[in-house]
């Protein structure tokens, strides 16, 4: 080693000079972190609400904004409180068929080669089975038409009877038929034409739970005007044709969207009810 070139020594004190000691800070107690996760854990998050889509996409006015959690007192309040058969919710239904279909009626349109009563009843049913063989069940069908033709003549003098009592002696005809004949051609409102169309939109709307069609046509005698059983008719029929079919439901086009719940909707902007099923 070079003269005069003495290597430092490390301090007595143990430290080198000029180092610096590090900073220590103080833990934090298990107690503390624990009560950071909780807190953590418990802040509320918020949620999109939900829309049903089934079949398609909904139209971009129909995404929906981000809202809070509902309360469950709020939740359980509001459907305590939602009555199906409330009557500002009917005649809201009412309203919402009159602008969708104004001026409506009978669905049905035919064509005959038999322009009397006397003609029909003149026939043997073999004999009118081609005429209604595109209708479905026309073996049956024919031989209502024919008997029920000849019952005409025979017990009303040829022409159609006007009540509801003399109209179901008819063969072939019971309370579907008859209400279309009195409330179309008669202008009487002895009843509601209870159909295919009009079983499943009622049961969507929730304006009935039953399935048997004395039962439904009863419920809609009870909340729908006497004065309107008809053009309901006609009217919830040319919805089942137009909009509200059996599968695939047109829900983005329809007037009475924010008014239906029902399980099978193919887009919605209200809450979906389960018991809600056509």
């Amino acid at each position: 080693m070079p003269r005069g070139n003495v290597p430092r020594q490390p301090s007595r004190s143990g430290r080198q000079e000029g180092a610096r000691r590090a900073t220590v800070l103080p833990l934090k107690s298990t107690r503390s972190l624990k009560g950071a996760k909780d807190a953590k854990k418990a802040a509320p998050r918020p949620i999109a609400s939900r829309v049903s889509l089934r079949a398609g996409k909904a139209p971009k006015s129909a995404v929906l904004k981000k809202q809070p959690v509902l309360r469950t007192k709020d939740a359980a309040s509001r459907v305590s409180t939602y009555d199906p058969l409330a009557p500002e919710r009917v005649r809201q239904i009412i309203a919402g068929l009159d602008r969708l279909y104004p001026g409506v009626t009978c669905a049905l349109t035919h064509r005959s080669a038999y322009p009397t009563v006397q003609d029909f009843a003149a026939l043997e049913p073999e004999q009118l089975e081609p005429d209604i063989r595109s209708t479905g069940f026309f073996r049956n069908k024919s031989k209502s038409v024919v008997g029920a033709a000849r019952k005409v003549v025979a017990d009303f003098g040829g022409n159609v009877p006007q009540t509801m009592e003399e109209l179901l002696s008819l063969p072939g005809v019971a309370r579907k038929t008859a209400n279309v004949v009195l409330g179309t051609w008669f202008q009487k409102n002895e009843g509601v034409v209870v159909d295919t169309h009009v079983t499943r939109i009622s049961r969507r709307l929730e304006l009935t739970r039953h399935e048997d069609p004395k039962k439904i046509e009863e419920d809609l005698m009870r909340i729908i005007p006497r004065e309107r059983w008809t053009d309901f008719s006609h009217e919830v029929i040319w919805h089942g044709r137009k909009l509200c079919v059996a599968r695939g439901p047109k829900c983005a086009d329809c007037a009475l969207e924010k008014l239906c719940h029902a399980a099978d909707k193919t887009w919605s902007t209200v809450e979906i009810h389960a018991d809600a099923r056509p």
